[in-house]
């Protein structure tokens, strides 16, 4: 059975995403800080007959990602799709944006996906593997309202751009869905922005992508 990590796992596109998966035969892990939320979601799939498994991670401690990505490689024989989902969303103008948050900030929203990704780049290479980043519209358009996440987001698409060709050689597949507007939890939109995500790992390796945008 082929294995899904998901990172920062949500109600909103993290659960849907990794719903989307499971529905192809994924056993899912979930991961993330709350438990007891992380442990409610994951009900929620088994009720439908997914397995699924929990995991709990600090997002902005890389030592904790990197030692969740190598505790799941030796629990289930690799990692086949790994979701970097974690956000830090915080609002927050210039003058509101406390000096000592933001680069804890920045951690959660772009350094813990690097962290995850050099962990996972190790077991993938040569074997295959796909790393999915869920993107924002704030790169594209920053906020000034939500300086942080934006900067977050800036980071994640190039963190993908910066990733894709070489880790290609290892055919190893980076993509991002840069979603460009708001998204709740267990909507349409949801499940579109799942449906992105799959169809991303599903490409022939001929025809990989590297961004899909998306707008609510």
């Amino acid at each position: 059975m082929k294995t899904f990590l998901s990172i920062g796992a949500g109600p909103g596109m993290g659960l849907a995403t990794a719903e989307r998966f499971a529905r192809e035969g994924f056993r899912i892990v979930l991961s993330a800080r709350n438990a007891g939320k992380t442990d409610a979601l994951a009900g929620e799939l088994r009720a439908k007959g997914h397995t699924v498994e929990t995991r709990t991670v600090e997002a902005g401690d890389p030592d904790s990602v990197a030692a969740l990505v190598a505790e799941v490689e030796q629990s289930f024989d690799g990692i086949d799709v790994l979701h970097y989902n974690a956000a830090a969303m915080r609002q927050a103008r210039l003058a509101d944006q406390p000096r000592d948050t933001f680069n804890g900030d920045l951690t959660v929203n772009v350094g813990g996906a690097l962290a995850a990704a050099q962990a996972a780049v190790p077991g993938m290479s040569g074997r295959g593997g796909t790393i999915l980043l869920t993107g924002g519209g704030f790169a594209l358009q920053p906020h000034p309202d939500y300086l942080s996440l934006s900067i977050g987001k800036a980071g994640i698409r190039a963190l993908a751009q910066g990733l894709f060709d070489s880790l290609k050689e290892q055919n190893i597949h980076v993509a991002t869905v840069t979603i460009a507007g708001f998204v709740s939890a267990g909507s349409k939109d949801a499940e579109a922005v799942a449906e992105r995500f799959w169809q991303l790992h599903d490409e022939p390796r001929e025809t990989w992508s590297l961004e899909t945008v998306y707008t609510p």
